[in-house]
C-alpha cells in the first residue's frame, strides 16, 4: 500500500517562523560572542588558603582588573578581538570577546590583605589565605594526665 502524504513539501507557518527566530538568534549569539562572557572559575580551598582559577586565554595583564571590596572578589578584564588576519578571513568565531566581569563572595574566614595573584599559560590563579584563626588546629593530648586519672580510678 502506498503512503500518502498529502502535505509533504508544504510547511506550515509556524515552521517559517521558527525558522527565521532560530535564524536570527543564531546570528546575534555569534555577535553576542564579541561583547559579553564570562570565563570559567575553579575555586578549592585547603586547610591553609582559598584558591581561585578563572580561563583567561589571550587576555593580557595589563587588561585585568582584580579587587576586594566588602568581602566580595571581582575579577574584570577585557579580552581583544583582533578582525585583521595577515593571510585571510574568519570563517567562522565561537569563541567569546570583550569585556567580563565575576564577582564571588569570600566569608570572614580569609586575610584579603594578603591575596596573591599569579598568571601563567592564559590561567589567572589567586591565593587567598585564610586567617589562622580560622585554620584548622590540632589538640595534643597530655599522656600523663590521662594515665593519672587511669591510676586513680582503678583504686
Amino acid at each position: 500500500m502506498r503512503n500518502l502524504t498529502p502535505f509533504r513539501g508544504v510547511t506550515t507557518l509556524q515552521d517559517q517562523i521558527n525558522r527565521f527566530f532560530n535564524d536570527a538568534f543564531d546570528t546575534s549569539a555569534q555577535e553576542s560572542n564579541l561583547t559579553t562572557w564570562a570565563p570559567a572559575v575553579d575555586i578549592f580551598e585547603n586547610e591553609q588558603e582559598l584558591i581561585v582559577k578563572a580561563d583567561l586565554p589571550e587576555v593580557e595583564t595589563k587588561d585585568l582588573d582584580i579587587r576586594v571590596e566588602n568581602n566580595i572578589l571581582t575579577i574584570r578584564g577585557d579580552r581583544k578581538f583582533e578582525k585583521k588576519q595577515e593571510n585571510g578571513d574568519y570563517l567562522r568565531v565561537e569563541r567569546a570577546y570583550g569585556s567580563f566581569s565575576r564577582s564571588f563572595a569570600l566569608s570572614s574566614t580569609v586575610n584579603t590583605d594578603a591575596i596573591k595573584a599569579d598568571y601563567q599559560n592564559g590561567v589567572l590563579t589567586l591565593h587567598v589565605p585564610k586567617r589562622e584563626e580560622a585554620k584548622p588546629k590540632q589538640i595534643k593530648i597530655n599522656a600523663e594526665v590521662s594515665a593519672k586519672a587511669v591510676a586513680a580510678s582503678a583504686q
